[in-house]
C-alpha cells in the first residue's frame, strides 16, 4: 500500500481543466488500497499577494467543490495546508538543502516571474522547496502530475537524496511521479494553444466547476473555432487546435470516443456540435455546482471537516518532521 499526496491551490475557482486533469482522477484513486491524502495548500496562495478575506472565502469554496466532486473526507484525508505545521517546518529545512541553482532552473518560476524577476516574492522562487515538504512530510511515493509537474517531482527527490547523503540516513523515500490518465488536455475556450487557467484574465476563456447551465452555454455559443466544417477523421484536426480542444471536452464528459462523435457531425458547422457540447456539459458540471453551493451553505460543517482532516494530517506528518529535526541536530520540541 502506498500513500498518495496530491493539493490545489485555494485560488480562483477550479475550471474543468482542473477538474479533467485532477480533480476526477482524485475521486478515482480513492477507489484503490493506497491512503490518499489532498490537501488546499494555501501557503503557496500566498506566494503572489492573495486578499485575507478573499482567501478565506476561496478556500472554503474549494474545499466545497472537492467535496462536490466526491472526495470523501473518510475515506481520504482533507485538509487546509496551514493547519498542519509540519510543511512549514519541513520546507525551511529544505529551503537549506535544496542549492539555488536547482531553483534558478525551474521553468516555472520563469514563467510566472517572466522579466520581472527581482520582484516577485522570495516565496515565489523557493516555493518548490515548499512542493517537496508537502509530500516529503508524509513520506509519499506517489503523486498524480500532470506534465508541467514532472520538474518538481525531480526537484523533490533531489532534495530528499541530498538531505539522506548529507546526514548519512536513509530517511525520504523516492517519490514516483505517474501522470493520470488525462481524458483531455483541456485548453482556453479562446486560445487552443494555451492551458485552460483559472488565472486568465478572461473569464469567457474556461468553464468555471461553478458555473450554471446559462453560463455554460454562452461560453461554449462565444468559443472560438474556424470556418471550416468538422472532418471525420482526428488526423485532420491536428492544425486545428480549437476544434481538437472542444472535441476532446465532448468526449471527456460524454463518455464518447472522439471518433464517435467526429462521426455524428461530419460535414457540418460548429452550430449544432456546441449545442450538444453545452447540453453535455451542462449534464455534467451543472450539478456539482450545485452541490457546491449546498456545502457553502453550510461552514461550519466545512470547518469541521476540514479541521478534522488537520487533525488526521498531522498525526503522520509531526512525527515524521520531528524526526527530521532530529536528523538535522534540533533539540527536541
Amino acid at each position: 500500500m502506498a500513500r498518495i499526496f496530491s493539493g490545489i491551490q485555494p485560488t480562483g475557482i477550479a475550471t474543468l481543466g482542473n477538474y479533467l486533469g485532477a480533480l476526477r482522477n482524485w475521486v478515482a484513486l480513492q477507489q484503490g488500497e493506497d491512503d490518499c491524502i489532498y490537501c488546499l495548500v494555501d501557503l503557496h496562495a500566498i506566494t503572489t499577494f492573495q486578499e485575507p478575506a478573499a482567501l478565506r472565502e476561496q478556500t472554503y469554496t474549494m474545499a466545497a467543490l472537492l467535496l462536490a466532486c466526491g472526495i470523501d473526507p473518510e475515506r481520504s484525508i482533507l485538509f487546509h495546508q496551514s493547519a498542519v505545521s509540519a510543511h512549514a517546518r519541513l520546507a525551511w529545512i529544505f529551503n537549506c538543502v535544496a542549492r539555488m541553482g536547482w531553483l534558478k532552473r525551474m521553468t516555472q518560476f520563469k514563467d510566472k516571474a517572466g522579466k520581472n524577476q527581482e520582484e516577485v516574492s522570495t516565496g515565489l522562487f523557493v516555493y518548490p522547496n515548499l512542493m517537496a515538504a508537502d509530500i516529503h512530510a508524509y513520506h509519499a511515493t506517489k503523486v498524480p502530475v500532470g506534465d508541467d509537474q514532472l520538474q518538481h517531482i525531480e526537484l523533490a527527490n533531489d532534495i530528499a537524496e541530498k538531505f539522506n547523503h548529507d546526514f548519512g540516513v536513509n530517511f525520504f523515500p523516492r517519490i514516483e511521479p505517474f501522470v493520470l490518465k488525462e481524458t483531455a488536455r483541456v485548453m482556453s475556450l479562446r486560445d487552443g494553444t494555451k492551458k485552460m487557467s483559472k488565472s486568465d484574465p478572461s473569464d469567457q476563456s474556461r468553464i468555471n466547476m461553478t458555473d450554471d447551465a446559462d453560463a455554460i452555454a454562452q461560453k461554449i455559443r462565444k468559443a472560438k473555432t474556424d470556418p471550416e466544417p468538422l472532418p471525420d477523421n482526428l488526423a485532420a484536426l491536428a492544425d486545428r487546435p480549437e476544434a481538437r480542444n472542444l472535441l476532446g471536452i465532448f468526449a471527456a464528459v460524454s463518455g464518447e470516443s472522439q471518433e464517435t462523435i467526429l462521426e455524428r457531425f461530419a460535414g457540418s458547422g460548429f452550430g449544432p456540435f456546441k449545442a450538444a457540447l453545452a447540453e453535455a456539459l451542462v449534464a455534467h458540471v451543472e450539478p456539482i455546482g450545485k452541490r457546491t453551493r449546498d456545502y457553502l451553505a453550510d461552514k461550519a460543517e466545512l470547518d469541521r471537516i476540514l479541521q478534522a482532516g488537520a487533525h488526521r494530517a498531522a498525526a503522520i506528518a509531526g512525527p515524521i518532521a520531528d524526526a527530521a529535526e532530529r536528523i538535522v541536530g534540533f533539540l527536541p520540541r
